[in-house]
């Protein structure tokens, strides 16, 4: 990319006195004596100088520490750094500290919205009490520090209160969203043994009622290590539907002291898992100190948030989008909750939604805004957006024209910060920044403290060309290890095998000379023609742009022979589109146009969906092991997935390529 690209944004002459980046930078000036020109000498500086970020990061927040820190970082080694070894905190007590700062005016922080019940809200001295409750309660039910503790429960405020209420005792908290199966929680959560349960009994997704009693009869006959059962009321109020559960109205009836027990910086907070589509889910472990300095540079310095802001961001508690939600409270933003379908009745729901809660940080897919650009949704006509400041995208790299359709359709006026994470470290490792300038198709930079490169295959780091994204110095989030991976060889073969002491994670990425970003896509999913790579996500951009397209999944397979191997595209038709040779003449030529020749498939087929995880993303590798002859339900989990069904055509094309074969 170059500077030739579009401008959609600028930052205000005034982006220093009203953001949480300008007023770090005066706080470094006046504390540290510390002065930079913009973003990029801030970011240059955080990574050659980590110890110093982090522990300015650690002053500035006013970070509580029951006993002192004995020094920043113990090596640059990966594995094997530590951060601030000898301090003793906890994540829970931050969060509520910033939940009253956040309701300093006796407003709400938690604001919930659902399909399946009324609304809530709940106010910093309601959140504490209920953390209070609920600690109490799980102290009588034996839990204490390092007990896991789990949760089959939607994005509501019992989960929230559930969650702070284990990390102040110091356990550790997982947790499935409802829409799973039994067999994907059962393969999450026996792994780590919990000691309790909380449950609903089902939920409403748009005009569906779901009952999950089966479900969690089901994990509950899975899972030996659980003592305690307790039963969130939800789709049947009223009801106890889990007839061996303690009630959640019981298990909160005990009002007691809000408390929190310090644990070490890398003490265990939670586990989160991979989309386990292709093998067991990795049980990657966050401590405490890690996640809380990386959510409180994130929010502030990322995401637009602080006291006066409010953030909602669509998530399912099966997502680590629900962590940084659970975090904003932190920095002193209240939090919107929704449970529900993002669709029903229709795309305009989640506007609705952010205009009637004044929301100003809006989070969302980069699929979602697509799904709305298409439909012709423009949320400005529809509701007030005149409190949206930030927008943010995630889940899949942002095209040029969604990153229009935000200024067009939504505000012209709005931060756009397109980010990419991931799971394993809990974050962004890319985004946006308020003091840089908003282009079409671009991530603007990466975050601060994470020294992100594109690395060829030799090891080098490139700029202006596509490499491995990788991340060559430690982050305090980097996961504290896999669960039951004593010896670590679990942990450093998933992220340090390729690049010895340098993090790996998996993505195609291009770095423009002026530190722009661009995601192409899984490295594992790569297409390669001819020698060349070519990242899937530009082919999406061009396929799903086309009227008649409404999604769309590329794979390719290699010629063991050595040969350009076939290329293979596969699209979801819109209602009414018809999938003829005039159709599949106008795919070619689009492809060619837009981006080359050898962006041309093969074959293309026309299917009824495309494969999902849970949290959204297109399953291309297990796709191509089908199409590799691998069986279905070893290349994939179905109870990973959001619609199973849909692997059917790809084991049906299998089966018609073989019969074509064998006549």
């Amino acid at each position: 990319m170059t500077n030739a690209v579009e401008t959609l944004w600028n930052p205000p002459p005034d982006v220093r006195d009203r953001t949480g980046t300008g007023l770090y930078l005066r706080w470094l000036e006046e504390r540290r004596g510390l002065t930079f020109e913009g973003y990029h000498e801030l970011w240059q500086w955080s990574v050659d100088h980590l110890e110093d970020f982090w522990q300015s990061i650690w002053d500035y927040f006013e970070v509580r520490s029951e006993t002192p820190y004995e020094r920043v970082l113990t090596s640059h080694d990966m594995p094997g750094a530590r951060w601030f070894p000898g301090a003793t905190l906890n994540y829970a007590e931050h969060v509520l500290r910033g939940a009253r700062q956040a309701g300093a005016d006796g407003g709400p922080v938690i604001l919930a919205r659902s399909q399946t019940r009324p609304p809530s809200e709940f106010t910093a001295m309601e959140l504490e009490d209920q953390v209070a409750r609920a600690r109490v309660g799980l102290a009588r039910v034996g839990v204490g520090k390092g007990d896991r503790v789990a949760a089959y429960l939607p994005n509501v405020p019992e989960t929230q209160v559930a969650f702070l209420a284990a990390a102040s005792l110091g356990a550790i908290w997982a947790s499935c969203a409802p829409e799973f199966g039994t067999h994907s929680v059962v393969d999450r959560l026996r792994q780590i043994e919990p000691k309790v349960l909380f449950a609903v009994d089902g939920y409403r997704f748009g005009e569906k009622a779901i009952d999950r009693t089966a479900d969690v009869n089901g994990i509950r006959s899975e899972l030996p290590s659980l003592e305690t059962v307790v039963a969130v009321p939800y789709l049947y109020p009223g009801e106890q539907r889990l007839e061996y559960a303690l009630a959640w109205s019981d298990f909160m009836s005990e009002a007691g002291r809000l408390a929190f027990d310090p644990v070490p910086f890398d003490h265990p907070l939670y586990v989160l898992y991979s989309s386990g589509t292709t093998g067991l889910p990795k049980p990657i472990v966050h401590g405490h100190g890690g996640i809380l300095l990386e959510h409180l540079k994130l929010g502030a310095f990322h995401h637009g948030l602080g006291p006066g802001e409010r953030l909602f961001y669509f998530s399912t508690t099966g997502w680590m989008i629900w962590n940084l939600l659970a975090s904003a409270l932190a920095v002193g933003s209240g939090v919107v909750l929704y449970d529900g379908d993002p669709s029903r009745p229709d795309l305009s729901t989640l506007w609705r939604l952010a205009a009637e809660t004044r929301t100003t940080s809006f989070g969302g897919s980069a699929g979602f805004y697509m799904a709305c650009r298409k439909s012709g949704i423009v949320p400005k006509e529809l509701v007030d957006t005149s409190a949206l400041r930030t927008v943010l995208s995630t889940g899949a790299p942002l095209p040029p024209e969604g990153f229009r359709w935000i200024y067009e359709a939504v505000s012209d006026d709005v931060f756009l910060a397109s980010t990419s994470g991931g799971t394993d470290v809990c974050t962004a490792f890319v985004g946006g920044s308020p003091l840089l300038p908003v282009r079409a198709g671009e991530i603007a930079c990466c975050c601060l403290g994470c020294k992100v490169e594109a690395f060829d295959a030799s090891g080098k780091p490139v700029i202006g060309a596509q490499g491995e994204l990788v991340v060559t110095e430690p982050m305090p989030s980097m996961p504290v290890g896999f669960w039951n991976d004593p010896d670590g060889s679990r942990y450093r073969a998933t992220y340090f095998e390729d690049f010895p002491g340098v993090w790996r994670h998996g993505d195609w990425i291009k770095f423009s000379p002026s530190g722009a970003a661009e995601i192409s896509g899984r490295s594992d999913a790569t297409l390669n023609r001819g020698g060349v790579r070519l990242g899937t996500s530009e082919f999406y951009s061009v396929v799903e742009n086309m009227p008649e397209v409404t999604d769309s999944l590329v794979v390719h397979l290699e010629d063991p022979e050595g040969g350009s191997g076939e290329l293979i595209l596969f699209v979801v038709l819109a209602p009414g589109a018809t999938w003829d040779d005039t159709l599949r003449t106008k795919v070619a030529r689009e492809l060619r146009g837009a981006l080359s020749p050898r962006h041309v498939p093969d074959t293309m087929h026309a299917v009824a969906a495309v494969p999902r995880t849970l949290s959204g993303k297109k399953l291309e590798v297990p796709v191509k092991r089908i199409l590799t002859g691998l069986p279905a339900d070893t290349a994939a989990n179905r109870g990973a997935m959001a619609n199973p069904e849909s692997l059917e055509a790809f084991e049906k094309l299998v089966a018609e390529r073989r019969a074509e074969v064998r006549a």
